[in-house]
């Protein structure tokens, strides 16, 4: 059988935005009119980004009795040294794939790491109100998360494991 990924696999970015849910991502027209061919680079970046994040707050449930505030905020935000690393590793080739990457993180991530880490500094942690916000604003972004998760795994090639622990079809 023949690997499909050997020569890449082509998206249209708009219609793979649009399927997960991404529509929002502001992109350049003409990037957003044009396919991406993700080749065995970009599938191993996809990858190693949706492992990241398969195993982090950001795409994981944080019950309101448990976890600390800060140590969320600071895993959200790994996902900049995180992405940064991948990209670096896999170089100029990985480039299609950081079409897709850096987009969620300047327009997703950063104004939501900005704002909470200027608000801890401040002192918002000890704060019931603004526990109760962080949570309620981190919780909107793991849904957007969990989405650009999902659109990793069929860029990678791999069964989508984002969903796996959802306790609303738990096993007994």
């Amino acid at each position: 059988m023949k690997n499909p990924f050997k020569r890449g696999r082509t998206f249209n970015l708009k219609k793979l935005f649009e399927k997960h849910h991404l529509e929002n991502i502001k992109l350049n027209l003409i990037v957003l009119k044009g396919d991406v061919r993700i080749t065995d680079i970009g599938r191993n970046a996809a990858w190693e980004l949706y492992v990241e994040m398969l195993t982090r707050v950001v795409t994981q449930p944080l019950p309101s009795e448990d976890g600390d505030d800060r140590t969320a905020l600071d895993s959200v935000y790994s996902l900049f040294p995180t992405t940064r690393e991948i990209l670096r590793r896999h170089g100029p080739k990985a480039v299609q794939f950081a079409k897709i990457a850096i987009p969620i993180l300047n327009q997703k991530v950063r104004p939501f790491t900005a704002k909470w880490h200027r608000l801890s500094l401040a002192g918002a942690f000890d704060d019931e109100a603004k526990q109760a916000e962080f949570r309620e604003e981190l919780e909107g972004l793991q849904a957007t998360l969990r989405d650009y998760n999902r659109m990793l795994a069929e860029i990678a090639g791999v069964e989508d494991m984002t969903d796996l622990e959802n306790i609303e079809g738990e096993i007994r």
